[in-house]
């Protein structure tokens, strides 16, 4: 069983900067491939970027490539996403998820078993 809890959210003005973490506990972190998703109301929840079990790969969504960051700190049970350039498009739900893989996170929500509860991020105009 892994437990995992995102902070960081918040509001924020267009263009500007938020750093959300993960904290894992629980199994082994390092067998997990970690991921971002995030879910605006009325939509579907969407990966937005994903980290390999060392951290030597990542992956975003086109719409957040060059602005976004996603990182690892496996000693510290740990994940991040550094936001910037913020866009009122980005409004949404945060959730980190963990799926038990040592390559490329999935793409799918059904490809993870756990999930955090999820961190508010809005950003105004």
């Amino acid at each position: 069983q892994v437990q995992l809890v995102e902070s960081g959210g918040g509001l924020v003005q267009a263009g500007g900067s938020l750093r959300l973490s993960c904290a894992s506990s629980g199994r082994t972190f390092t067998i997990y491939a970690m991921a971002w998703f995030r879910q605006a109301p009325g939509k579907e929840r969407e990966f937005v970027a994903g980290i390999n079990w060392n951290g030597d790969n990542t992956y975003y969504t086109d719409s957040v490539k060059g602005r976004f960051n996603s990182s690892r700190d496996n000693a510290k049970n740990a994940v991040y996403l550094q936001m910037n350039n913020l866009k009122p498009e980005d409004t949404a739900v945060y959730y980190c998820a963990a799926a038990p893989s040592y390559g490329r996170p999935p793409i799918s929500r059904y490809g993870y078993d756990y999930w955090g509860q999820g961190t508010q991020v809005t950003v105004s105009s």
